[in-house]
C-alpha cells in the first residue's frame, strides 16, 4: 500500500460523511474509485524515481509460458506411478484438478486485473488480506519453486544417466543451475524466448505420441506379450476404477504436482505487454491443455499397454515409443523429457527471482534483492534462487533411487503449491465481499464466483487428505508445517520493523474505510 494511504483513506471517510444524506450507492462507488485513483497516482509518484521491471513479455510468450506450466515434469515423469495407484481412473483425477484449477487461474487473473499495479498474486494477497499474507505467499511461493527445482534436477540427473551412462550425479546437478542463470541473466525477454521453445518441444512430443499411438490403435498393433492396441484396453481390466474409491483419491497424490506452474502466468503481470488482452486468453485456454496434454497423452498410452503392465518407476511416454519399435524416438523423447524438466526448472528460477524482488520492495527481504540491472533485471534475485536449487545433490546421494528421490520432493512441492492456490482463493473471498464494485466492472469475472471458490477451498482439503494416505507423500506434511512455522517467526519480528508497521497500519485504514463504505451503501437512503 502507498505511503500516503491516510489522506487517501480520510477522503473516503469525508466523502461519505458529506453525503450521509444522500443516496449512497452513487456516493461510495465514486469515493471508492477516487480513493483507487489517489493512491494509484501516490504510489506512480514514489516510484517514478526507480527503475521498474519492463513489459517485454508478448502474446506468444505469455500463451506458450502457460502451457509449459501446464505441462509439468510431473506428467512425464510421474504419470507412470499414478496410473499405477489409480488405473483408468486417472483420466477423471486429471480433469478432476485442471477443473478446479481453472477457477482458481480464473479469480487470480480477474484480481490481478483489477489493479494492473500488482505484480503477482503475492502482492494483491498482501493488500487484500493484509500485509501478512503477502509475506506467507511470495514466501511460500519462493520455496515451492525453490523445492520443484531441485525436483527437476533430481529428475534431469535421471535421464542424463540413462542417456549418457556413468554420468556423475554431482555434474548435471552443478550445470543446471549454472547454464539456467546465464540464460536468465540478459533480459526478460530472453527467459520468454527461452521458455517459448521449451514449450514448443513438449508441445510437438505430445502431439508426435498421440499420432503414433492412435496410429497404433487404428492398426490394432500387437506388443510382445500379445496385448492387441485399442481403446478397450482402459477399461476392460477391472473398469475404470480397478483399485476402488481407495486407489482413486490416490491418484491425487502424484498428479497435483503436475499442475504446478498452472499459476505461473500469474508472476509475469508486471512483465507483459498489454496484460488485459493476453492473460485472459491464456487462461481461458487452460481447459483445452489439459484435455488434450493429460487426458488425451494418457488415455493413448494405456490404449496401447494395458495399465497394469506399464512400470511405476519409469515414463510411460518413453515406453510407447519403445513399443512402437522407434528406438531412436525412444532417445528423442528422453531428451524431450530433459527439456521439460529443464523448463520447469527455468520457470523456477525466473518466479522465485520475481518474487524476492517483490519481497525486497515491500521490504521482506535484503534490499540487495531489489535492486534491477542495467536490462532491468533482477540478477541478485537470481542468483540467491539458483544457489538453492544444488540442494538436489543431498537428495540425490541420500535417496535409494532417483524415482525415490523426485517422490520425497515432489510431496512436499504438493503441500505447499496447494497452500498458495488455497491463499489465492481465499483472497479471491475477501476481493469480492470488500471491493464489489471491481468484480462488477470488470471484464473478466470468475465463472460462479458467488460459490466455486469455496467448493475449491473444500477440494483443496480433500487434497491434504489425499497427500497423508501413503508413506511417502505424508512426508509432505510432516515437513511443511516446519516450513510455515518458520514464517511466522519470521513474520512476527518482521511485522515490528517501522516500515512494515507503518504498512499494517495504512492497510487496516483502508480495509476499515472498505467495510465503513459497504455499510453505508446498504444502509437504506433517505
Amino acid at each position: 500500500m502507498a505511503p500516503h494511504a491516510y489522506g487517501v483513506v480520510a477522503g473516503l471517510l469525508a466523502s461519505l460523511d458529506r453525503d450521509k444524506d444522500c443516496p449512497m450507492s452513487a456516493s461510495v462507488t465514486e469515493a471508492a474509485d477516487a480513493a483507487a485513483a489517489a493512491a494509484a497516482e501516490t504510489a506512480a509518484q514514489r516510484d517514478s524515481k526507480e527503475p521498474k521491471l519492463a513489459r517485454e513479455l508478448g502474446n506468444r510468450h505469455i500463451q506458450m509460458i502457460a502451457i509449459g506450466g501446464a505441462i509439468g515434469t510431473g506428467l512425464f515423469m510421474g504419470s507412470g506411478k499414478t496410473i499405477s495407484l489409480a488405473g483408468p481412473a486417472i483420466l477423471f483425477v486429471y480433469m478432476i484438478i485442471g477443473a478446479m484449477l481453472f477457477f482458481v487461474m480464473r479469480a487470480m487473473g480477474e484480481i490481478l486485473l483489477s489493479n494492473l499495479e500488482y505484480k503477482s498474486f503475492g502482492d494483491f494477497a498482501g493488500d487484500i488480506l493484509g500485509p501478512w499474507a503477502g509475506f506467507f505467499t511470495s514466501w511460500s511461493y519462493w520455496f515451492y519453486w525453490v523445492v520443484v527445482g531441485v525436483a527437476d534436477v533430481v529428475a534431469i540427473t535421471g535421464y542424463v544417466q540413462v542417456l549418457i551412462p556413468g554420468t556423475p550425479l554431482w555434474l548435471p546437478a552443478l550445470v543446471v543451475p549454472t547454464l539456467l542463470l546465464a540464460l536468465n541473466l540478459p533480459t526478460v525477454k530472453a527467459f520468454g524466448e527461452l521458455e517459448f521453445w521449451f514449450a514448443i518441444i513438449k508441445v510437438v512430443a505430445i502431439l508426435a505420441l498421440i499420432f503414433v499411438g492412435g496410429y497404433m490403435i487404428a492398426t490394432k498393433f500387437t506388443s510382445p506379450n500379445g496385448s492387441e492396441a485399442s481403446l478397450a484396453n482402459i477399461w476392460n481390466d477391472g473398469g475404470m476404477f480397478p483399485h476402488g474409491a481407495f486407489g482413486f483419491v490416490l491418484g491425487f497424490q502424484i498428479a497435483i504436482f503436475a499442475f504446478g506452474g498452472i499459476e505461473l502466468v500469474g508472476t509475469t503481470a508486471a512483465e507483459t505487454k498489454n496484460p488485459a488482452k493476453v492473460m485472459p486468453r491464456a487462461i481461458n485456454s487452460i481447459p483445452v491443455r489439459v484435455m488434450l496434454f493429460y487426458v488425451g497423452a494418457l488415455a493413448v498410452i494405456m490404449s496401447i499397454s494395458p495399465w497394469r503392465t506399464l512400470d511405476p518407476g519409469s515414463s510411460p511416454f518413453i515406453g510407447m515409443f519403445t513399443l512402437a519399435g522407434l528406438g531412436i524416438a525412444a532417445v528423442v523423447v528422453n531428451l524431450v523429457v530433459l527439456t521439460s524438466a529443464a523448463s520447469s526448472a527455468n520457470s523456477g528460477i525466473y518466479s522465485t527471482s520475481r518474487m524476492i524482488y517483490g519481497l525486497a520492495k515491500d521490504g521482506n527481504a535484503p534490499k540487495q534483492f531489489a535492486k534491477l540491472s542495467k536490462r532491468k533485471v533482477p540478477q541478485n534475485a537470481l542468483m540467491f534462487s539458483c544457489v538453492w536449487m544444488v540442494l538436489a545433490l543431498v537428495m540425490l546421494y541420500s535417496g535409494d533411487s532417483v524415482m525415490g528421490a523426485f517422490v520425497v520432493v515432489t510431496s512436499l512441492g504438493s503441500v505447499i503449491i496447494i497452500s498458495t492456490w488455497t491463499m489465492i482463493m481465499a483472497t479471491y473471498v475477501v476481493y469480492r465481499r470488500r471491493r464489489p464494485h471491481l468484480h462488477e466492472a470488470s471484464s473478466f469475472k470468475m465463472p460462479g464466483s458467488t460459490y466455486m471458490p469455496y467448493v475449491v477451498l473444500v477440494f483443496f482439503a480433500l487434497m491434504m487428505v489425499a497427500l497423508s494416505l501413503d508413506a511417502e507423500t505424508r512426508l509432505g506434511l510432516y515437513v511443511a508445517p516446519l516450513w510455515f512455522l518458520l514464517l511466522g517467526v519470521a513474520w512476527r519480528r518482521q511485522s515490528k520493523t517501522p516500515l512494515q508497521q507503518e504498512r499494517i497500519i495504512e492497510w487496516k485504514a483502508q480495509a476499515d474505510a472498505e467495510k465503513q463504505a459497504l455499510t453505508a451503501k446498504a444502509a437504506p437512503t433517505r
